[in-house]
């Protein structure tokens, strides 16, 4: 993964993009962009990972983030990391699921998800959209992040049910559409990301060739060719096959973003900016 954000998600391949990392970091800020931010938000992370989206956010702007998971691995490393990063004071990570945490009562200003919808599993859609609906404020603005499925719904194949993830399904973009209307929860933007997961996936293959003697060394010969061979078959998915990503921007209100897709340019080119200073370097 990529040192900086660890993210384990599509990347975002903009022009000019050469590396993971900073794939990475155009994702972080393309993302950002799209939640029509300001400062003082309540956000929410729901399957925060390693926590690098929500330290991007507190990074980058006045922000208080919470960040959920089911993984103990998970929270205690991001807890570290937005120690290190110096924003533990605006960032907290839980280890709870998303329909507890919406049985509490709270709302957000902003809900992001990226690449957990994926493992929520079909039958399951209309209570995420529900719990969803009724954690974010009648002004808030969502944005989910998916592979999905170019065309109609389908099935999850044998291996990657078996031996990668369990449980998981990718969607449609009908069926994930279907069950969020039902809430309120208005498709304000959809994108679909055609190419940029297949750039990814051979990121990553390429990353796992460099390190295969530690790689088995941790795990085994079996396991890393396991992995190989998912990350290659994923690969050709996503290049000649069904898969894709897609972004949804949700609002509640048609009159809680701009008139127009404008500002989500200019914010991310802003943001682009200001991680480069942050970080030390030109993004």
């Amino acid at each position: 993964l990529d040192a900086e954000h660890m993210q384990y998600s599509c990347a975002y391949w903009d022009d000019g993009v050469e590396t993971l990392a900073e794939a990475q970091e155009a994702k972080l800020a393309h993302i950002a962009a799209k939640l029509a931010l300001a400062p003082g938000q309540e956000v929410l992370d729901i399957g925060c990972g390693w926590g690098g989206m929500a330290i991007y956010l507190a990074r980058t702007m006045d922000l208080r983030v919470t960040g959920i998971t089911l993984s103990e691995e998970q929270l205690g490393l991001a807890r570290t990391r937005a120690d290190e990063a110096g924003v533990s004071d605006r960032v907290k990570f839980e280890l709870i699921d998303y329909r507890d945490l919406a049985a509490r009562g709270q709302r957000f200003d902003r809900i992001v998800s990226v690449g957990m919808f994926e493992h929520v599993g079909r039958p399951q859609f209309a209570t995420f959209f529900r719990c969803c609906a009724n954690m974010l404020t009648d002004d808030g603005v969502m944005l989910l992040h998916t592979i999905g499925r170019i065309g109609t719904p389908g099935t999850t194949d044998a291996f990657t049910r078996k031996y990668i993830f369990p449980g998981g399904y990718i969607p449609a973009l009908s069926e994930t559409v279907a069950a969020s209307e039902k809430y309120r929860l208005i498709a304000s933007d959809v994108e679909m990301l055609r190419l940029h997961y297949a750039r990814t996936l051979r990121a990553w293959y390429a990353n796992c060739e460099a390190n295969r003697e530690r790689i088995e060394a941790m795990f085994d010969a079996r396991f890393y060719r396991m992995w190989t061979f998912y990350l290659a078959g994923a690969t050709a998915a996503f290049e000649h096959g069904g898969m894709c990503n897609y972004q949804i921007q949700y609002c509640r209100d048609r009159r809680a973003l701009p008139l127009t897709r404008g500002y989500m340019g200019e914010e991310e080119g802003m943001l682009r900016g200001r991680w480069g200073n942050l970080s030390g370097r030109v993004s």
